[in-house]
């Protein structure tokens, strides 16, 4: 069988017997999907006989509200397929009909259409899958030659107590969800998940003309984990525009940046619902509060539940979130590797760097014992401007023979004082010693590979201020957040809290690092975690240059 890219599943099932078959539905769905999978919910609809299939509107009930909510966290364990439940033909309580038989663009149209509609009888499958064709190119805007596929009965099911035919009309005498105007949600929305997708589709189910959504920037990611790679406030914005216009197209949708946590949920005098999970539940009482001191009325709380991830892993949390997702990212190839001809083919380079107090000798000490040559450039420099050395003569006539010790060596306190004092001395230090400092390790990757290393790190705490990011294949940084970086240079070399943190302004912030980086890794947890991460890059690596 085939993988397509995207396919659109039509669920025709009740939504009760759809509740007990999700799993396998969606397995068989995943082995089919690469990419995008929409899903349409049409409980009761019927593939065959004479007349065409029609699509029919959907009550927006607590009932569908849980399916969706079941369909989003059941799809995780599918961690390839971004999972979009339309909610075209889910009426809510307080909007008209729009006329039905227009067809809908979808961002990914679909190569395949699938449905868990039981024929009975199989010899009749192949009428079945024209008409199915036929139904999902009159709703949606699918690719030509579009391929249907009946996973009835791969994911069969036994159901006790009376099985339910697919085909059988659903009771739809559940209470409607209340509906409102104008529904406001907020979030960082970052990496869009499932999570994300419960809480943006039932503020969708919930509006009748407007929803307006809070993304939150600037000072308020400060405190979240891994906060570096979180994707660009305008990718953030560009992933839940895609995604709540391919599910319901006919809100009118105002995305706007947070930074404080309220914007105008306390000043839009519209709104009339925000729509919360239990762990922002105490934000909405606060915005509540503040707009009844703007003398404008408090707004409906909805409040979700949060989606477990079944397959959270240590340092993960047991809700689905983005934490865990910018987790994952570590050790990962976040940019492809540069193509420069001039490299060398064997060793492959990795530049290994970042700030001080993060981590990043460890991480080089776990890839020496993982077979990788070493090449610490920082000890490098030291070995150059020792008397004799390749460099000592000029950094002597350059800044002054009261740099020398009574032995003739350069006394390193005396110069550092010099240099770190003025840019314009520094720069000249640097003019001195980094090409020589470049040259030499060259000639040592040169010596890498006659001993038939197939990795080489060069580890460099000045890599990309140096240039010599153009000597590596890839650049790997370590980093960590401030206060912990703090507390260990505090603890490694005795400065003060100001002192050290006065070191850690002077050099280039891990968001710096990471924008120039290929491979992020984190020290922040405790060294089996960090040895654990370390051999997820390598492992990821080799398979890189076994693909190579």
């Amino acid at each position: 069988m085939s993988i397509f890219r995207s396919g659109l599943l039509v669920l025709t099932s009740p939504l009760s017997a759809l509740s007990l078959r999700l799993v396998p539905i969606l397995a068989s769905a995943a082995r089919l999907v690469q990419d995008t999978l929409y899903i349409h919910l049409q409980p009761g609809l019927s593939l065959t006989g004479s007349t065409q299939p029609r699509s029919t509107y959907v009550p927006a009930t607590s009932e569908v509200y849980t399916l969706i909510s079941k369909l989003y966290t059941h799809a995780g364990i599918h961690r390839h397929l971004d999972v979009r439940v339309l909610l075209t033909n889910i009426l809510n309580q307080g909007a008209a009909p729009p006329t039905l038989g227009s067809v809908q663009n979808l961002s990914q149209p679909p190569e395949v259409v699938l449905t868990d509609f039981e024929t009975g009888d199989r010899g009749q499958s192949n009428p079945v899958k024209q008409r199915l064709e036929r139904y999902a190119t009159s709703c949606y805007s699918c690719r030509p030659n579009l391929i249907s596929v009946l996973l009835y009965p791969e994911y069969e099911l036994e159901v006790t107590d009376g099985e339910l035919s697919p085909q059988h009309e659903i009771n739809m005498t559940e209470e409607l969800l209340q509906s409102y105007s104008d529904v406001v949600v907020g979030g960082t929305f970052d990496r869009l998940h499932n999570g994300h997708k419960i809480l943006l589709s039932v503020s969708c189910m919930l509006a009748e003309n407007r929803l307006l959504v809070g993304v939150s920037d600037k000072d308020l990611l400060e405190n979240k984990l891994l906060k570096e790679l979180i994707l660009p406030f305008e990718q953030r914005v560009a992933q839940l525009s895609e995604f709540l216009v391919d599910i319901k197209p006919s809100l009118r949708y105002e995305i706007v940046p947070l930074f404080d946590y309220f914007g105008p949920s306390i000043t839009d005098s519209n709104l009339k619902c925000i729509v919360v999970s239990e762990e922002t539940l105490k934000g909405g009482l606060a915005v509540n509060k503040r707009r009844l001191e703007n003398n404008l009325p408090e707004l409906a709380l909805h409040e979700i539940l949060l989606a477990l991830d079944f397959q959270h892993a240590r340092n993960e949390e047991e809700k689905i979130s983005s934490s865990s997702l910018r987790y994952r990212l570590l050790g990962t190839l976040l940019r492809s590797p540069q193509k420069d001809p001039s490299l060398p083919h064997y060793p492959y380079i990795i530049g290994l760097t970042g700030g001080s107090g993060s981590g990043k000798s460890s991480v080089a000490q776990h890839l020496v014992h993982l077979g990788a040559f070493h090449l610490d450039m920082d000890s490098l420099g030291h070995n150059i401007y020792v008397p004799g050395g390749p460099v000592y003569e000029q950094v002597v006539e350059t800044f002054g023979a009261d740099i020398l010790k009574e032995d003739g060596t350069i006394n390193r306190q005396v110069l550092g004082a010099k240099v770190f004092a003025d840019q314009e001395q520094l720069k000249r230090l640097n003019n001195i010693m980094w090409p020589v400092m470049a040259r030499i390790a060259k000639e040592k990757i040169g010596e890498a590979a006659a001993k038939g290393k197939k990795v080489c790190v060069l580890d460099a705490a000045l890599l990309l201020e140096a240039g010599w990011s153009d000597m590596v294949h890839e650049v790997w940084t370590t980093i960590i957040p401030e206060d912990e970086a703090i507390r260990r240079i505090k603890a490694r070399d005795g400065l003060s809290e100001e002192a050290a943190r006065l070191r850690l302004q002077s050099q280039m912030s891990n968001s710096q690092f990471v924008k120039q980086s290929h491979v992020v890794l984190c020290t922040m947890w405790e060294p089996e975690v960090t040895r654990e991460l370390v051999e997820k890059a390598w492992a990821l690596l080799q398979k890189r240059l076994k693909d190579k």
